[in-house]
């Protein structure tokens, strides 16, 4: 069983909402807070560092460790399967710590549906202050195709018509503005 003393910290955002950088920038000003580092299958950005990023891997690799239970939660994004390593993050919550993970709706489901008793858990999700504003910010980070970004902006409404599966709902206005609620919320 899973001590009380740590917490888990769930954040969810549809893609383009910040929500990368609001966990950087939550590490940064927060020493008491630790990330878990999830496993994916899809390939690197420029700038991501496998092991410091995430974990790429390949999709045989995933899926091997999904069938021996080795994630807490796991999904297909976009085509790519991204999972969090069960072990890592129960051992963390066991010494006292506060981790945040940084994961979908599906996973946050995953997660809330086999939660043990003893653990502490938060769920927040980070909505775009409007679905123009989130379109310009998927067009400006220039990674994605026109198709992929119609289709990032169809999920994005789906998965925000589930935010009050949440704990607590975040707009992201400004960075700075959403690191400081998350802040008061944890």
């Amino acid at each position: 069983m899973i001590a009380k003393s740590g917490k888990l910290i769930i954040i969810s955002a549809p893609s383009g909402c910040g929500k990368t950088t609001i966990v950087e920038r939550l590490l940064e000003r927060n020493q008491d807070l630790m990330r878990s580092i999830s496993y994916t299958t899809r390939p690197p950005r420029a700038g991501e560092t496998s092991g410091q990023d995430y974990f790429f891997i390949s999709k045989e690799e995933f899926l091997e460790k999904e069938k021996q239970g080795f994630f807490l939660e796991w999904a297909e994004v976009f085509g790519h399967l991204y999972g969090t390593s069960q072990q890592f993050v129960r051992k963390a919550i066991r010494e006292g710590k506060k981790m945040v993970l940084a994961i979908d709706v599906q996973g946050m489901k995953q997660v809330k549906a086999n939660k043990d008793k003893g653990l502490s858990l938060i769920s927040i999700f980070i909505m775009p202050p409007s679905m123009e504003d989130l379109k310009a910010r998927l067009e400006k980070r220039k990674t994605e195709t026109k198709a992929q970004i119609e289709e990032r902006l169809t999920i994005a409404e789906q998965e925000m018509r589930q935010k009050l599966l949440y704990d607590y709902v975040v707009i992201n206005q400004d960075v700075e503005q959403a690191v400081k609620e998350i802040e008061e919320l944890i």
